[in-house]
């Protein structure tokens, strides 16, 4: 592997000059470099600990994103990290990992192996300020202002309240970075997190657009699944598949067959 990555000063990656004393001299990097990866640079971040709702809500952002131009930025960690990668190459992106350990760090899983080699073939970057450190509690929690500073934009699918995420998230608002957070199921300790800085003011609510109309239809009143459906012009059967996801998911409830948002931020 040493002969395979190669090096840039740090305050030459856009975004990272923002960090002031705490830029990386140095960042190490696998992949063919282009600055292009950086202009519409977003980070989507979350818990190790992901739920069903958080892989499925993390998939459809990366979509979403990636469709929109945007490059992924990820910590490359089991969890949101890995689905985010992974969600980002499926739909034809590129994304960067920013490593919490050196870039020659050699004791890495098959699975993190082949993730690495698919985001280098597709174009994007794996990155470390580290040659050859190996990973500890404290890299993670180090390299997450770079991942803030590289991205204009922050998303956070799932988060405990005191979690590495919060850190990351915590520099991208003193760097004045764009938060976006899902909200949650009140009983998931990994979107208590999310549904704080959004009830804080700290983050804007990150939703799938193709809920939007469902969301602003019960806003302020409750409806059955057929009065929705004439309301929005939708069949039947497609307004009640994604009634029964909300409701998995924990953020609209059935009560008398009329259904209703509920309200995660009370």
């Amino acid at each position: 592997m040493a002969n395979q990555f190669g090096s840039i000063e740090g305050k030459k990656v856009k975004g990272l000059a923002d960090l002031g004393s705490r830029c990386p001299k140095k960042l190490w990097f696998r992949g063919n470099w282009d600055d292009k990866l950086f202009e519409n640079a977003a980070a989507i971040i979350g818990s190790r600990r992901m739920t069903d709702y958080g892989r499925k809500v993390t998939e459809k952002m990366a979509a979403q994103l990636t469709a929109e131009g945007k490059t992924i930025v990820s910590g490359l960690v089991y969890g949101v990290d890995q689905t985010v990668h992974r969600a980002c190459l499926e739909f034809g992106g590129r994304t960067v990992a920013v490593l919490g350990w050196g870039i020659g760090w050699d004791k890495l899983g098959d699975e993190e192996k082949k993730l690495i080699e698919s985001i280098e073939k597709n174009g994007g970057l794996v990155i470390s300020e580290w040659e050859g450190m190996r990973p500890a509690l404290w890299t993670f929690a180090y390299r997450d202002r770079i991942m803030a500073a590289m991205a204009s934009e922050i998303y956070v699918a799932e988060a405990a309240v005191k979690s590495g995420t919060m850190i990351t998230v915590e520099w991208g608002l003193k760097l004045g970075r764009e938060i976006w957070a899902v909200p949650g199921p009140v009983t998931s300790k990994v979107s208590e997190g999310t549904n704080k800085l959004i009830s804080e003011g700290k983050a804007r609510m990150w939703m799938d657009r193709s809920n939007t109309d469902i969301y602003i239809s019960l806003q302020n009143e409750t409806l059955t699944v057929d009065e929705l459906a004439r309301k929005l012009g939708k069949p039947v059967e497609e307004v009640g598949g994604q009634l029964s996801l909300l409701e998995l998911s924990g953020e609209v409830e059935e009560r008398e067959g009329k259904y209703s948002i509920i309200n995660i931020l009370e």
